[in-house]
């Protein structure tokens, strides 16, 4: 995994990753969490990049609702197993 990947890894981890599904205007993109769980800015391309692998690799879980909500983007369970392992290998 890229050092890019284990940021983006750790930044979904961390609850700052959402989804915007497109429905109200955006193209579909992942989206900055602000501190009230509001949208705050579209994530950089190289990071959604990385997210976009991650996604691919089933190590995060980005639900597209049907709705105008933007969805939180969260580790799957090897996600966080792939997480704790890359921060017990840096210790």
């Amino acid at each position: 995994m890229t050092a890019q990947d284990m940021q983006a890894l750790a930044d979904t981890a961390a609850g700052l990753i959402l989804f915007h599904n497109g429905l109200w205007g955006a193209p579909t993109c992942y989206m900055w969490a602000g501190p009230d769980g509001a949208a705050a800015g579209r994530v950089p391309p190289w990071e959604c990049e990385a997210l976009d692998r991650l996604r691919w690799r089933k190590l995060i879980s980005a639900p597209s609702g049907s709705g105008v909500e933007d969805v939180p983007v969260v580790p799957t369970e090897a996600g966080l197993a792939a997480l704790r392992a890359q921060r017990a290998h840096a210790a």
